[in-house]
């Protein structure tokens, strides 16, 4: 068996796989571009562990099965791939901890105005007038939407239910309440218990008009682009605070700014953007009410250690034959 990574793999992840595959044939080098992933798979593998996928890999290589790096799978199913029979799973699950921390920060940070003070910080400015401190919140009591309820929702949802919030979710079958995905134990809402209530996409104004904050989780889709636009905006509650970590595009970038410029919300933590890097002509950059940061909301020390992790397991399955993990659905595009 031939397992490529083209991620450079340290002594320990190098262990986890050869115990899920005993025997096999390891190679690994960290490739940055879908140039070097090219020429590194070569003829092919049996499995391939990879944040890039070069669009003619299934013409070219023979591999089996493509176990992704990333959460998301829009790089990969918007070429040939798609109708691809080479199953491809993601790494769901691997960001649920450091993504949700990142959300909870997100909202913390804005409720106790430490944005604000930062900035402030910056001035040397002493701000501690009486209208600064009312305008400051707890968020314990308050209501939080999480739109797409999947790993990262979930562990979310969780951490803010410990904070005293109440919550309520979107997903796309309301219905079926159960994570079949990568859950390691102790984390998320497996089970989906944690929600006050569950809506479907159809609903998504009349969650919006209920919630204090909004968490926005889901994956870009043909479903889910421009998911949240000008009417969406219009029914959020003027004090909203929406936080984006999914992706960008499932946001009218437009229509946001201009509901936060005309302070229509609170305000947002941005950590996706329709385009990247974001433009320095950007309206967002400028605006006292934007958390933003470049993409990292999904940044951790122990990444590719959770990574191996799950590739591991699959690895158990793949050689087993047994489901996979976390296996994309093309006609979903998740």
């Amino acid at each position: 068996m031939k397992i490529i990574s083209t991620v450079a793999l340290q002594p320990a992840q190098r262990s986890a796989v050869l115990a899920a595959a005993p025997g096999a044939d390891v190679a690994d080098r960290q490739c940055r571009t879908v140039e070097e992933v090219s020429e590194f798979v070569g003829a092919g593998c049996d499995a391939l562990l990879t944040f890039r996928v070069p669009n003619d890999l299934a013409t070219r290589a023979h591999v089996k099965w493509i176990q992704l790096l990333s959460a998301g799978a829009d790089h990969v199913l918007g070429g040939p791939l798609k109708s691809s029979a080479i199953p491809i799973t993601t790494a769901s699950g691997i960001h649920a901890t450091p993504i949700s921390e990142y959300t909870l920060a997100s909202m913390l940070a804005y409720a106790h105005r430490i944005h604000l003070a930062i900035r402030a910080q910056v001035r040397r400015e002493w701000m501690r007038s009486g209208a600064f401190m009312a305008g400051v919140d707890d968020i314990r009591g308050q209501t939080l939407a999480i739109i797409g309820y999947g790993s990262i929702g979930r562990e979310t949802g969780r951490l803010a239910a410990a904070f005293g919030m109440k919550v309520l979710a979107l997903k796309r079958n309301p219905s079926d309440r159960v994570d079949a995905g990568w859950c390691p134990a102790g984390l998320g809402d497996p089970d989906g218990k944690i929600p006050a209530r569950f809506f479907g996409p159809e609903d998504r104004e009349a969650i919006l008009r209920e919630s204090d904050f909004i968490s926005v989780t889901l994956p870009l889709t043909d479903h889910t682009r421009k998911f949240i636009g000008e009417r969406e905006f219009a029914a959020m509650k003027p004090g909203a605070y929406l936080v984006n970590i999914g992706r960008g595009e499932v946001i009218d970038e437009r229509a946001m700014a201009a509901a936060l410029t005309a302070k229509k919300i609170g305000g947002a933590g941005l950590d996706v953007f329709e385009h990247e890097p974001l433009e320095a002509s950007s309206p967002l950059w400028d605006l006292e009410n934007v958390i933003l940061t470049p993409h990292m909301s999904g940044a951790n020390r122990s990444y590719m250690d959770k990574a191996c992790e799950l590739f591991a397991e699959n690895l158990k399955r793949f050689v087993a034959n047994r489901p996979l993990l976390n296996l994309i659905d093309p006609n979903l595009g998740y």
